[in-house]
């Protein structure tokens, strides 16, 4: 029986995203790689707020910045931009600098649609992008502010990273995107 790495380092990365709903009925509504019903939400991507906290939480874990330096909102490069694509290039910079995600959880406040029919597909898409475990909580603001009147949807999401004692750290590279 082999003997498990040891953790040499512990780091944790906290993301948050909001956004606001649509007025363009076209738009999907995206949470977490899966389209819901509903009015979408405006972003220069596709607007996926749980993607973005996930991403923004392995960045700020990883000491590699944050998803606006990554991913600029000025270019076209990221014009509509699948957000799920976006996290799973952070993830591969992430393990490029020698972390393991432990895992990620997500709370995503908002009024409508309700998570929970969809949250096993949401946690599944989001673990394979983030390269580990991710779970999804959603919360209702109560009707209190402008999460609450059902003007947008927030999300919170807290990342633990692990780099295991004896394994090679790659040099770590300069730039981002995709």
């Amino acid at each position: 029986m082999g003997e498990s790495p040891l953790v040499s380092d512990i780091r944790v990365g906290q993301g948050f995203d909001v956004h606001p709903f649509s007025d363009d009925p076209d738009r999907p509504m995206v949470l977490g790689g899966v389209v819901f019903d509903g009015p979408g939400l405006v972003g220069h991507s596709d607007g996926d707020a749980v993607a973005h906290a996930v991403t923004d939480a392995l960045l700020g874990a990883a000491g590699l910045g944050d998803i606006g330096q990554r991913y600029p909102d000025t270019g076209e490069a990221f014009a509509g931009a699948d957000s799920m694509a976006l996290l799973a290039d952070t993830a591969d910079a992430v393990a490029a600098e020698g972390w393991t995600v432990a895992n990620v959880d997500c709370t995503v406040i908002l009024e409508a649609p309700k998570l929970a029919p969809r949250r096993n597909e949401m946690e599944a898409g989001l673990t394979t992008a983030a390269g580990g475990p991710v779970t999804v909580k959603g919360k209702r603001a109560e009707g209190l502010g402008a999460l609450g009147r059902q003007e947008g949807v927030a999300c919170f999401a807290v990342a633990l990273l692990l780099r295991y004692e004896g394994l090679p750290r790659p040099e770590r590279s300069e730039g981002g995107g995709t």
